[in-house]
């Protein structure tokens, strides 16, 4: 570091670009910021733009990129939800009505309404569920997979992303099961045994 009428005599041209400046703690940086850009302007001729910026610009900048980002990345997981979602509903009504006569026997043996309604409710979890711990083992051994590889870069697995996926992933199963559930209790057991 040199002063700045000492780095003339090295620099052929006059322009400096760009000037960093230290503040000695983070309180300062606000009033450093405005005593640079006085100084800037008084030193120099009339009409002169410089442009003095500092880190909590940036900070802000890089913050407002991360939540746009963010909403991006939950609106793409919301709709890759609902089409799962959608997926298994149609799974689970194919399902009802292809053991249509298999909910008749039952009920006619004794099982109530909603004994039938749990066992498609828990159907449609656990194919929920089984897919959404495919996604989350392929997650977690994407960052592994990649520490293998490269020296000195460690990815950090969040015990807390898995816990949400894994119960965003067993809501999906029950909110989407609802249907096929509810219709498979609500069908008629004389009606159930004569399906073909």
């Amino acid at each position: 570091m040199i002063p700045i009428t000492v780095q003339k005599y090295f620099a052929r041209v006059e322009r400096i670009d760009p000037l960093y400046v230290q503040a000695r703690s983070p309180e300062l940086v606000e009033p450093v910021t405005a005593a640079v850009t006085k100084i800037l302007e008084s030193d120099h001729r009339v009409g002169a733009k410089y442009k003095v910026e500092n880190l909590v610009a940036i900070l802000a900048a890089a913050k407002s990129i991360s939540v746009i980002l963010s909403l991006v990345l939950l609106l793409v997981s919301a709709i890759a939800l609902v089409i799962s979602g959608i997926g298994i509903m149609n799974i689970m009504l194919v399902t009802v009505t292809e053991r249509t006569r298999e909910i008749g026997i039952r009920m006619a043996v004794g099982a109530s309404r909603r004994e039938i309604l749990l066992q498609f409710l828990t159907e449609a979890v656990l194919i929920s569920l089984a897919g959404g711990s495919i996604g989350i083992l392929a997650g977690v051994a994407l960052p592994l997979s990649v520490q293998l590889f490269v020296d000195n870069i460690r990815i950090p697995i969040s015990a807390s992303s898995i816990a949400i996926a894994f119960s965003v992933s067993c809501l999906v199963g029950l909110i989407f099961g609802l249907l096929p559930a509810n219709r498979a209790s609500r069908l008629n057991p004389t009606e159930a045994l004569r399906y073909e």
